[in-house]
């Protein structure tokens, strides 16, 4: 418990945190809003055009997984870059060294770390999630809002899977800066894995395609219900299993270099 208090008051008493906390909403909340006068506008614009009889495209009518993409994208992402802060802040100002005498089994810290950040993210995009369905649906309207909607096995599976995604990205995060120990380096890293590096497989023809199954952002997505356009040979549960574990391999990595080299 003296861990756990520990990194309370330090996850508290600085401010990036904070400001973290308050992009985090600003994000979700707002794209939400976006997504949802963008399909407004788009349904308004296919109407006008078929009652004039001109051609249209079929118009933009988000769902669910659309709605809270603020959330589990750059949302998440600025949670990932708190929890590496939250390490190589420390390597930084040589703080860690005073942790590791003060706790000796620097397990239980790294653990903490990424315990008490990721139940703090759960809660957080738990919450906005149900803040962006009602600002999404609120306003798009009813019309352009016919698919968003909370019934069905899918909406739930992301209401529910986004705090799950956001423990994993957390750990995650926490590991990748506790190897990496430089700000800069974790958080280049972990913004060009999901953003750019994954999405790169793409070019690479068939060779790509066989790949993109294995990716783990490109498996926490198809769990939260996005359309990826990519050939799975498993389902959803399976994809949360799949970043699951490779989440734990990273962080198992982090505890056993954590544990060999000097602070």
């Amino acid at each position: 418990m003296g861990v756990v208090a520990a990194e309370r008051i330090k996850l508290t008493s600085t401010k990036s945190p904070w400001w973290c906390t308050a992009v985090i909403i600003a994000l979700g909340l707002g794209l939400a809003a976006v997504i949802g006068l963008t399909s407004k506008v788009s349904l308004d614009t296919y109407n006008d055009q078929r009652a004039s009889g001109e051609d249209t495209i079929e118009p933009f009518l988000p769902s669910l997984t659309d709605a809270v993409s603020g959330v589990t994208g750059f949302g998440v992402l600025v949670l990932m870059i708190m929890a590496a802060l939250a390490v190589t802040s420390e390597y930084r100002f040589g703080i860690i060294r005073t942790t590791f005498q003060a706790i000796p089994h620097r397990d239980t810290v790294l653990i903490t770390k990424a315990a008490l950040i990721g139940v703090f993210g759960a809660a957080l995009t738990f919450v906005l999630t149900f803040g962006a369905y009602a600002i999404a649906k609120a306003t798009a309207g009813t019309e352009a809002g016919v698919k968003l909607t909370l019934s069905g096995g899918e909406a739930w599976r992301t209401v529910y899977g986004v705090p799950i995604y956001a423990l994993l990205c957390v750990a995650l995060a926490v590991a990748v800066g506790s190897l990496v120990r430089q700000s800069a380096g974790a958080i280049t890293l972990l913004l060009l894995w999901p953003l750019l590096i994954e999405s790169l497989f793409g070019l690479f023809g068939r060779v790509g395609r066989e790949i993109q199954p294995f990716l783990p952002f490109a498996n926490a997505n198809h769990f939260l219900g996005a359309d990826q356009g990519i050939d799975w040979h498993w389902g959803p549960w399976g994809s949360l299993v799949y970043f699951t574990v490779f989440v734990g391999i990273v962080f198992g990595g982090a505890l056993f270099v954590i544990n060999r080299r000097d602070a």
